[in-house]
């Protein structure tokens, strides 16, 4: 479907005390839009550090980062705001759900923070996005009311709602039980057909293998890039 991003030498550096960290040590990719592809590593591999930068909640130190056709490796917080808010969804293991709004209203929430908002478009497109994940008949529960399956249903939801070109899922069934780990990663997969890019962010090999590329790191490297 043509391509989403690529990387060419990102390197991510933390000063931490007298000590410098390399989170990441030159990581080349390329990302397709409609890639189903799982970032698999131990804690400190890079994954983590990798899908924020990619998810314009950071910034490397050094390297080009092309997206959508457009350097955005040092862009301006409020540019990077901008993407965040229109190019981006993520899903979280905890689900991030807030306690005090109702299903709708959470799924809503990152359509506030665009330009001309309206709330009741807004409105309008959270119950679409919780249609698509089967979740239409809880639209005014609150999350306590939920299973770990359906708020994790209700995080994609709110995930889709902006109609973004690439979703991560940060260890998204770390919380679920068996039975739901299957439907949750089915769900997520089911989004590459609209041409949204699907990245699972794990160190569960069990997890990537249900992506249909997995990119494995180690020590802020890229260890490996198969596709199935």
């Amino acid at each position: 479907m043509g391509s989403l991003a690529t990387i060419r030498g990102l390197h991510k550096a933390y000063v931490m005390g007298d000590e410098t960290v390399h989170a990441l040590d030159g990581v080349d990719l390329n990302f397709d839009r409609g890639e189903y592809i799982a970032i698999l590593g131990p804690s400190g591999s890079g994954k983590s550090t990798l899908m924020h930068i990619l998810g314009f909640m950071d910034t490397p130190t050094k390297g080009s980062i092309l997206f959508e056709g457009e350097e955005v490796s040092n862009l301006s917080p409020d540019r990077r705001a901008w993407y965040r808010s229109n190019r981006v969804g993520f899903v979280f293991q905890s689900f991030n759900l807030l306690p005090r709004l109702t299903v709708l209203e959470n799924v809503a929430l990152p359509l506030l923070y665009r330009e001309h908002t309206d709330p009741v478009a807004n409105s309008a497109a959270a119950a679409v996005a919780l249609e698509r994940v089967g979740m239409s008949h809880r639209l005014d529960h609150r999350p306590s009311q939920l299973s770990g399956g359906e708020r994790q249903r209700v995080a994609i939801a709110r995930a889709i709602v902006g109609s973004p070109s690439i979703i991560f899922a940060d260890e998204p069934t770390g919380n679920l039980d068996v039975k739901n780990v299957d439907r949750i990663l089915d769900l997520l997969g089911s989004l590459i057909k609209e041409g949204i890019t699907v990245v699972l962010v794990t160190h569960d090999l069990s997890v990537a293998e249900k992506a249909h590329r997995v990119i494995s790191m180690r020590a802020g490297l890229v260890q490996e890039d198969r596709t199935k």
